[in-house]
């Protein structure tokens, strides 16, 4: 069973493309109550179209562009280990959560983390990965749709910036809170660092 008092930490990633094995992050974001995470990196993978028109992303002249406004980058390897001191702050190991965690955010962070020979000191800040889909489909086995736009309008009904990966943490995070999971419930979709 998972500690009561374990922290759980929101975050989102926006990507090149979808898929895991290969695409890189253009914007890596994490909330925890009132503390946030965000930077852009400038990929070193072109961005898909189909990537492109769902996050506003864009690649102009070597700058990394939000619909079509130049934003500040900072290298890959430097978001990851400011990511890494983010989640050092709180008292851990902390679990990580993300919509879709086991199949595509948690192994497009364990790849790029041991890339860059990040993933041991990674493993002492946290322990797993919550993946809230799986969740929301043991909750809710007769809704039939999943995608976290599409479970935030319902619960919540609010509209929110989807694929911006600031305000998917956040919306994340209220659902979470809404849903109100017992520890059971979030041991039951989680997911050791071991297994990535």
């Amino acid at each position: 069973m998972m500690a009561d008092y374990e922290t759980i930490v929101f975050f989102d990633m926006e990507t090149t493309g979808l898929d895991p094995a290969s695409c890189h992050i253009t914007q890596l974001s994490a909330v925890c109550e009132e503390n946030e995470f965000n930077v852009y990196t400038l990929p070193r993978r072109p961005i898909e179209l189909r990537a492109s028109e769902l996050t506003g992303f864009t690649v102009n002249r070597g700058q990394l562009c939000l619909h079509g406004t130049r934003v500040r980058t900072v290298s890959l390897f430097r978001a990851l280990k400011s990511f890494i001191n983010f989640l050092s702050d709180f008292r851990g190991p902390v679990l990580l959560a993300a919509h879709n965690a086991k199949w595509f955010d948690a192994l497009i962070l364990s790849r790029l983390l041991r890339r860059f020979s990040l993933w041991h000191r990674f493993q002492q800040v946290v322990s797993g990965f919550v993946d809230t889909l799986i969740l929301s489909e043991n909750f809710y086995p007769r809704l039939g749709k999943y995608s976290q736009k599409f479970l935030v309008d319902y619960f919540l009904e609010e509209y929110y910036d989807a694929h911006d990966a600031l305000e998917d943490a956040k919306m994340l995070e209220k659902l979470f809170n809404f849903w109100e999971p017992s520890s059971w419930d979030v041991a039951d979709v989680t997911f050791s660092t071991e297994e990535f």
